[in-house]
Parts: C-alpha cells; sequence; structure tokens
C-alpha cells in the first residue's frame, strides 16, 4: 500500500505518559552563540534540499530568488506526479535557466525489475543524467511498499538486485537519497497519532493507513531493510530523506546517525514531528541540532505542480521557508496548529544555522569530485 500524497503523513510517535509543560522562554537554554532574527531571513544564502519543480515556470525560482534559496528539485517514480521524462525535462530546463540556484535529482524506473536488461538500462539513464547535471539520484518508498518481483513478494530496498545500482551509484561520486516508508504515525491508530494533519489525512484515506493492513510490512520491518542497505554500501553518499523516516525521535535518529557516518538526512516535511518533540523536550531537540550540525540538512518537499496557481505557490513557499525559520533560527514563539500548540523556536547558533540551512547540502550535492 502507498500513500497518495507524496508526504501526507507529517508525523512522530505518541507518548504514553502526559507531556511535560510547554517550553517557555524562561526555560529555554541560552543559545551558546549568536543568533539570527527575523530580519536576517532574506539575506542569509539557503538551499532547500528537497523540493519538487513539475511545472516549466518561473514562480519557483522567482520566489527562491526572493528569498535567498537555491534548490534540489527532485525526480520521483511516484504516479501522481508528471511522467519521469517531464519531471526530467523540467528539471534540465530550470536548471539551465539558473544553474547557481536550481539543483536536481535523477531516478529511475523500476519497471522491468528483475528482467534482463533492466539493471544496463537503469546504469545508461544515470550515467547520462549525472552527465547533464543530476548530482544525486533518488529512490522511493515504491520500493518496499508497492514494487513486487516475479513471485509477487515485495521488493525491499536489501534486495540484492539493487545493490548493483547503489553501488553504480557510487561509482558516479553523486548522493543516493533514500525514501523509505512512512512517518511512524501511519503504523498507529488514529488516536494515537501526534500531529493533526496526519489524523485527518489517514482518517480519511483508510486504504493508506498501516495500521488497518497488519499484512503489510510494519515499520521496523521498513526501517530494518534501509538500515541493512546501508550497511552494505558504507562508501555511499546517502541522505534519508524526511529525516530517514525516524521523525518521530530524535534520539533513535541520533542512533541511526551514529551507526551510519556516511549517512545524512534531510527535515523535509517532518518540521511538525520535531515540534511536537520540541515542546515536551526543548533541550533534548536543540541539543540533537547542535550535536548533530553537520549531518542535517533543511528541506520542505514543497511541490509545484500544473495547474497550480503561481502567486499563491509563491505566498505558500514565502510562508512555509519563514515559519521554518523562525522556528530554526530564532527563539520566537509561533503557534502550529498541526501540534495545537505554541512553539518556542530553537535559536540555533548561527554557525549552526549556516551548516543546516546551506554548506551541508552544498557538500552532498556537489557534482563528481573525480
Amino acid at each position: 500500500m502507498l500513500a497518495a500524497g507524496l508526504c501526507a503523513a507529517l508525523a512522530c510517535t505518541a507518548l504514553a505518559a502526559a507531556p511535560p509543560a510547554p517550553a517557555t522562554a524562561a526555560t529555554q537554554p541560552k543559545a551558546g552563540g549568536a543568533t539570527y532574527a527575523m530580519a536576517d531571513f532574506a539575506r542569509v544564502r539557503k538551499y532547500d534540499a528537497h523540493v519538487h519543480y513539475n511545472v516549466a515556470d518561473p514562480a519557483f525560482l522567482e520566489i527562491a530568488r526572493e528569498d535567498g534559496f537555491e534548490l534540489m528539485t527532485i525526480n520521483v517514480d511516484y504516479p501522481d506526479f508528471p511522467p519521469l521524462a517531464k519531471q526530467r525535462e523540467v528539471a534540465l530546463m530550470e536548471h539551465a535557466a539558473d544553474p547557481a540556484r536550481i539543483h536536481w535529482a535523477a531516478t529511475f524506473s523500476m519497471h522491468g525489475f528483475g528482467q534482463p536488461g533492466w539493471e544496463k538500462q537503469v546504469e545508461s539513464g544515470l550515467r547520462d543524467d549525472v552527465g547533464r547535471g543530476a548530482t544525486a539520484v533518488k529512490i522511493w518508498k515504491n520500493v518496499g511498499m508497492v514494487e513486487k518481483d516475479a513471485q509477487g513478494h515485495l521488493v525491499m530496498l536489501d534486495n540484492p538486485a539493487l545493490s548493483p545500482v547503489a553501488e553504480y551509484v557510487r561509482g558516479l561520486d553523486v548522493a543516493l537519497i533514500g525514501h523509505q516508508g512512512e512517518p511512524h504515525n501511519c503504523w498507529l491508530p488514529l488516536s494515537q497519532m501526534t500531529t493533526e494533519n496526519d489524523r485527518e489525512y489517514f482518517g480519511h484515506h483508510p486504504q493508506y493507513h498501516m495500521y488497518l493492513h497488519p499484512d503489510q510490512p510494519s515499520y521496523d520491518d521498513q526501517m530494518a531493510a534501509r538500515d541493512r542497505f546501508v550497511a552494505a554500501h558504507p562508501k555511499l553518499r546517502f541522505v534519508g530523506a524526511h529525516m530517514a523516516s525516524l521523525e518521530y525521535d530524535v534520539d533513535r535518529l541520533a542512533a541511526f546517525l551514529d551507526r551510519f557516518p556516511n549517512a545524512s538526512v534531510d527535515l523535509a516535511a517532518r518540521m511538525g514531528q520535531v515540534q511536537y518533540q520540541s515542546v515536551r523536550d526543548y533541550a533534548k531537540v536543540r541539543d540533537f541540532f547542535i550535536r548533530y550540525q553537520d549531518r542535517l540538512m533543511y528541506g520542505t518537499d514543497l511541490t509545484y505542480e500544473p495547474g497550480g496557481d503561481a502567486a499563491e505557490f509563491k505566498r505558500s513557499a514565502d510562508a512555509v521557508w519563514r515559519s521554518d525559520w523562525q522556528y530554526l533560527a530564532t527563539g520566537e514563539t509561533q503557534h502550529v496548529d498541526t501540534v495545537k500548540a505554541d512553539v518556542p523556536g530553537l535559536a540555533l547558533p548561527r554557525a549552526v544555522i549556516d551548516k543546516i540551512y546551506y554548506a551541508n547540502a552544498v557538500r552532498e550535492f556537489t557534482a563528481p569530485r573525480r
């Protein structure tokens, strides 16, 4: 089963005990270094490491320029998106329009998986894409949740037939962006979900609510397959999309990063789960960001689709970017509807923000270094 929305669930796990009182200005730790303010937002170099620029229209590029962002637009084998050839066409067009600001990640189709010639076809396509400027490759959650082999079994990420592709990506010297599984909330009853958007989405889309489908691989099954894959390819630059689907628990994400020193993660579409945790244990979440400042990349999953209203998209993108900046970079409090709480900002030091918002993505998504 596969959620129809690319980031349908923005979630983290429920806590059994009643949470402590939310952090307030009086309980927040000192910033530990100079911090940015909202007035700094547009002037600081930033990189949204996870977007989908799916329409040949300048609106996304325009708001990125206004707000000081570079973008990594990610092609993905997702049936609700334009065909892969169209996604690639748009990525090439927008990259050509501003190559210093628009970067792109290639992908490949699982169609024909297990049949003779599939692997060579994938390698040929990726070689051409990297030659045309792609600096990453995406493998999506259809691996593990949709695709089946000739025997009718789900193809998990650690399937041996995917190993040569992973090594080919490593040989191209670009990052592999992996999105495996769904947010942890997907496997919980609606009453235990921790964000309102997840509760609403899965309440209206029970076919995608894994809690209702115990015949499907469990959350831990998905994470274990991903971990076996990363362990098998220790020299591969691996980027765990959406906080590697460990968004519900910064301690568990920390253990993943400790175990796999060549892995990093993006924050795309998981800010609500982080905020859910920080209103309960502000110091732990803030300390996590500081400790792993070299392994985290800012991202949103903003998606500009054909038929979208350009002006409205620009307003929405700007609002998302500014809200996240307020939370990560400043100590200001904002009300977050999806967690039903007033959420104080983490006030991360400038040096930390500069890495999370820019330097880490530049490092991971550089052109091949050969």
